[in-house]
């Protein structure tokens, strides 16, 4: 998770990006320790330029380096433990003219079965990694639809300045939710100072009086400013409506968007501070560690004796050997990389496109405006 990456899109296609990122390692410290705003937007770029490979066709696929399986597999000591002992065993095979007896031993043993159960637990934890992975991403995209919700109910029922405070504070919220999500789990590398500030200077989000009063906050670390901020939007709700500006149901219909952000905020928070247990991916772990290499030994003395040798058939039971090894290592990968999905992964979620899209549409939203009453325009057909 942490080594140097580069996002390998093939050149003539759609999606180039030639520059390097060091992902750097996620401490739950200093916010000065974690990535700042430009290494966020490149590995953003390589993310979403990495989305777009899924319809390219097989040829090009296979040509590309991150955001696949194979610079895991690559920096696996386990594979390559595996291959050695092949490798050893067969070379053995070759220098002698004998059948040893522990050949005939082993031809009686059945690996096969082991790595049927082993299979089975790998797709097993990879499809609830994956489950996991997809309801975040609900989770996230929930969070940027009520704010537009929001937005909207704002710009048609309350005045400009109420409205904008409202929007104003509930795109905070957004924003220092993602930033508090380091406080648990695995870490986050969106930090206060890289994350939270640059939108707050860009879209004037917080006033700094209203900074000062979150200032106890230590967002870096607590996703209690982000709770605070919602309350704050309650707040203006409630106010709007002892102002007389909306009524008491559309109060009502403003608080459930306001509470069903905070439930899909919290969903996020309870699904990165409860990972897969430990126990289970130990089991995992312990059974591939045994497994490869118990496979790659017997391959290597059923590849042939004394005068079966023959260096085709090691050569294909080679490959074999390697294929099990990215099926076992690369499944248990994927199902790892998937249980945090907003880290700096390469193929976590876009965070900052879900920012900066959720922004651009409240913009829009409270920006607006209908032509005059009066003015004579082209009819659709739609009426």
């Amino acid at each position: 998770m942490t080594t140097p990456s580069k996002c390998d899109v093939p050149n003539g296609g759609v999606d180039t990006a030639d520059d390097f990122i060091e992902t750097p390692k996620l401490v739950k410290v200093e916010a000065e320790t974690r990535p700042d705003f430009e290494e966020l937007k490149k590995i953003e770029k390589c993310r979403r330029e990495i989305l777009l490979r899924a319809e390219l066709p097989f040829w090009r696929i296979i040509m590309f380096w991150s955001g696949t399986c194979l610079k895991e597999i690559a920096t696996d000591s386990l594979v390559w433990v595996t291959i050695a002992i092949y490798v050893g065993i067969r070379i053995f095979a070759n220098l002698i003219d004998y059948v040893p007896e522990s050949v005939q031993m082993l031809s009686k043993t059945n690996i096969g079965i082991l790595g049927g159960f082993l299979s089975f637990f790998l797709v097993l934890f990879v499809n609830q990694t994956n489950g996991r992975f997809l309801e975040m991403y609900g989770f996230s995209k929930a969070c940027s639809g009520r704010i537009q919700d929001i937005a909207g109910l704002a710009k048609t029922q309350l005045p400009p300045e109420v409205g904008e405070k409202l929007v104003r504070h509930f795109n905070a919220a957004h924003i220092a939710g993602y930033v508090g999500l380091n406080a648990i789990g695995m870490g986050s590398p969106y930090s206060k100072t890289f994350f939270f500030d640059h939108y707050n200077a860009e879209s004037a989000l917080l006033t700094p009086g209203e900074l000062k009063v979150l200032g106890h906050h230590d967002m870096d670390n607590s996703g209690l400013c982000m709770k605070e901020l919602v309350t704050w939007c309650q707040m203006d709700v409630a106010q709007a409506r002892k102002d007389g500006h909306i009524d008491s149901y559309q109060e009502k219909y403003m608080h459930d968007k306001i509470l069903a952000f905070r439930a899909a905020m919290d969903g996020m928070y309870d699904y990165t501070d409860q990972p897969p247990h430990f126990f289970y991916i130990h089991f995992l772990v312990l059974l591939s560690a045994l497994y490869l290499p118990l496979f790659a030994i017997d391959t290597a003395f059923a590849g042939g004796w004394g005068a079966e040798k023959a260096v085709g058939l090691d050569i294909l039971q080679g490959i074999i050997v390697f294929l099990q090894c990215i099926f076992v290592v690369g499944l248990r990968s994927l199902g790892t990389k998937m249980i945090d999905p907003y880290g700096d992964d390469l193929e976590d979620l876009s965070v900052i496109n879900y920012v900066e899209g959720t922004l651009e549409i409240c913009r829009t939203i409270m920006g607006a405006k209908q032509a005059d009453k009066g003015a004579s325009g082209v009819t659709t057909g739609l009426l």
